[in-house]
């Protein structure tokens, strides 16, 4: 009888300080899918070498002209790439070209898409001009720090201030900066993660994030998850150490929430974004005492161990993650 399941290849590694943390994704990933529907492999990327992790514990090598390997004596094609990379090259579009040319449709938004949403500053004026509140910003590109004065950054972003690669994927490399002395040992932390660096006004508030996939045929916004540490902010700790509290719903007023969710899929639409994404707002007050959301950065290839935030927003929307991925995957045949 022919085979009519679908391949499968989970990419994930990368490049980055990320590259474990996106390993754990690919196994939580691989846990979730439907094995009765799909024949599903994990391939891990680092540099040159790209490697499908077989049954029987071995690995073959993944040829690159095709995205194919040799399993048994015969070539195993994909039909379909999910990425998990955390970072570079599977959060900035570089992964996407290449699936791109060669023709295998895969799970994250287009090239253009993780190209802007990877690198904060660019997304931050983006959304800015579609009316979505942002944290003011200044972004030091390296060679060029002596452009961007202490002085500058105390008169348009004030203290305390975040200080963060400006392209980056994770925690990895942020700061949260108190006074001017802080600002260029800081600087120097963010540039070992990325070339450029995004200096950004502090927000005291509520941070809240929240999921979202569309298919053609439905839109699904999951429930609002509460961020609360007691560090100084979501660090590597917090998000990956357990140093965090997560509460599922938020808590937070109906009314914010339903404003959320409605930004949330207004900024999905803006991007024109495919598959599971996730954005993080921090919510303060306004001058009338308000509730005013302030979006952060959209994540578009969230976590998905068993305890990051998507699966729990899943179970927590009382639907089954393994459907939500055979979802994910068959919107694109």
């Amino acid at each position: 009888m022919i085979n009519l399941k679908r391949t499968i290849a989970i990419v994930c590694g990368g490049d980055s300080s990320e590259h474990d943390v996106s390993v754990r994704s690919a196994r939580g990933l691989f846990s979730f899918f439907d094995k009765e529907r799909y024949n599903v492999y994990i391939v891990v990327v680092r540099g040159q070498d790209w490697h499908v992790e077989l049954p029987d514990g071995t690995t073959a090598k993944i040829d690159r002209n095709d995205f194919s390997f040799v399993q048994d004596g015969k070539a195993v094609i994909f039909d379909y790439a999910y990425i998990t990379i955390h970072g570079t090259p599977g959060e900035n579009g570089i992964m996407q070209g290449y699936f791109e040319l060669l023709h295998i449709p895969y799970s994250t938004s287009g090239v253009l898409v993780e190209a802007m949403t990877f690198d904060k500053f660019v997304l931050n004026q983006y959304l800015r001009g579609f009316g979505v509140s942002v944290a003011e910003s200044l972004l030091i590109r390296r060679g060029y720090e002596h452009m961007v004065s202490d002085e500058e950054i105390m008169s348009r972003i004030g203290m305390p201030c975040f200080v963060k690669p400006a392209n980056d994927g994770s925690s990895f490399g942020v700061s949260k900066v108190k006074n001017i002395d802080q600002l260029a040992p800081a600087v120097r932390k963010a540039m070992m993660e990325s070339d450029q660096v995004m200096v950004e006004a502090f927000m005291d508030g509520t941070e809240v994030t929240v999921g979202i996939y569309k298919t053609k045929e439905k839109s699904v916004v999951f429930p609002i998850t509460e961020v609360v540490t007691n560090n100084e902010f979501f660090d590597y700790d917090a998000k990956y150490n357990g140093q965090v509290q997560e509460i599922t719903p938020a808590r937070i007023p109906d009314d914010t929430a339903r404003r959320l969710s409605e930004l949330t899929s207004a900024i999905y639409d803006i991007l024109h974004c495919n598959g599971i994404i996730r954005i993080d707002y921090i919510i303060t007050k306004n001058e009338e005492g308000g509730d005013k959301i302030n979006m952060l950065e959209v994540n578009t290839t969230p976590g998905m161990t068993a305890t990051s935030f998507i699966p729990q927003q899943i179970r927590a929307a009382g639907l089954n993650i393994t459907d939500v991925l055979s979802e994910i995957v068959e919107n694109q045949f």
